[in-house]
């Protein structure tokens, strides 16, 4: 398999949409957003440079709310351009990474809408909880990355003196933040994909020519990294070495990314 070059490449090909490329700004939000308008039912009052950007009105039955909204590439430039949340009634932003962000905003996030709908993740997990994980199919309340989304896949990784990924879940709702703890605050509902009965162990990743270029393999499996980019190359060595897992990974086909 050759090196796959992963710092200078295109932006993902949208099929069936009017913008042949995944948008890099906002203005790819706003382009975007006004082909899906009759999907929502809504009718355009205004575009304007004064926050909010636009404002809508949503046939609901027979009537017409207002609908205010915010244009952003990733929702959480929401938070750093110190927008008010009560002015705002949805964000349409490209990527949705702002996991507090006010119950009461709604967020469209369009890549999901133009089927580029999950994300791959590692998460580390230690002793006792490590155990406790290979035992359970189903989780109503589980440490997740913060910045997962629902059907996201989470590849979560037992730490010392395992050293490997072996537990496979989905990620069933969206993450909640529970401050009231002395643990990452971070949980999310979520379910069993598969597990390894080979396990991929922390040295396989670092003997491999591409895996060993991850910031997660350099990092040591610290944190919870995204590994998206480097899923096609995780999915090959853990269906390799675990061959009946691929129909159970049929949702999760690096081909649908």
């Amino acid at each position: 398999m050759e090196k796959k070059d992963l710092t200078n490449r295109r932006p993902d090909i949208l099929e069936g949409a009017p913008l042949h490329y995944a948008p890099q700004n906002e203005m790819g939000v706003v382009f975007l957003f006004s082909h899906l308008t009759k999907k929502w039912r809504l009718t355009i009052d205004r575009i304007q440079a004064p926050f909010p950007d636009c404002v809508a009105y949503q046939k609901i039955g027979g009537e017409q709310k207002k609908i205010r909204i915010e244009f952003e590439f990733k929702s959480r430039n929401f938070r750093s351009q110190r927008h008010d949340p009560n002015g705002c009634d949805w964000i349409v932003c490209w990527e949705h990474n702002w996991p507090d962000i006010p119950k009461h905003l709604k967020v469209i996030e369009l890549q999901r809408e133009f089927g580029l709908g999950f994300n791959v993740w590692i998460q580390p997990v230690e002793g006792k909880f490590g155990e406790k994980l290979s035992e359970i199919e189903l989780s109503d309340s589980w440490t997740v990355p913060s910045l997962a989304h629902k059907d996201d896949l989470i590849l979560y990784y037992h730490t010392t003196p395992d050293k490997c990924i072996k537990d496979l879940f989905e990620l069933i709702s969206d993450v909640e933040i529970i401050k009231d703890t002395k643990w990452a605050p971070y949980f999310g509902a979520i379910r069993r994909v598969c597990q390894l009965k080979s396990p991929v162990f922390f040295e396989d990743l670092k003997r491999d020519r591409i895996l060993n270029t991850a910031s997660f393999v350099h990092g040591n499996m610290r944190g919870r990294p995204k590994a998206t980019e480097y899923w096609p190359y995780l999915f090959d060595m853990i269906v390799r070495r675990n061959p009946a897992v691929k129909k159970a990974l049929a949702k999760y086909d690096p081909k649908k990314l």
